[in-house]
């Protein structure tokens, strides 16, 4: 992910003005289809890890981090 950002933000052979407006922020306002579909792989990837289903709501994920975090908070008290 970060090489195909890196790519975006830094190409070779572009004007200084060019790059001046390369920000990640206008990256991510402009969320390219190759953005998005990095962004699913590591969402999917970071699931896997937790042994989550991919494709959780926001929401669903949030419960599930906070009662992590509740229990490791309890383990370590």
């Amino acid at each position: 992910m970060n090489r195909l950002r890196e790519g975006w933000l830094n190409p070779e052979g572009v004007s200084a003005a060019e790059l001046k407006r390369r920000t990640l922020t206008n990256l991510y306002n402009q969320r390219p289809t190759w953005l998005d579909n990095i962004h699913a792989r590591l969402d999917a990837a970071v699931a896997d890890a937790y042994g989550w289903p991919a494709g959780l709501a926001d929401g669903e994920i949030l419960e599930r981090l906070l009662a992590l975090n509740l229990e490791r908070a309890r383990e370590e008290g």
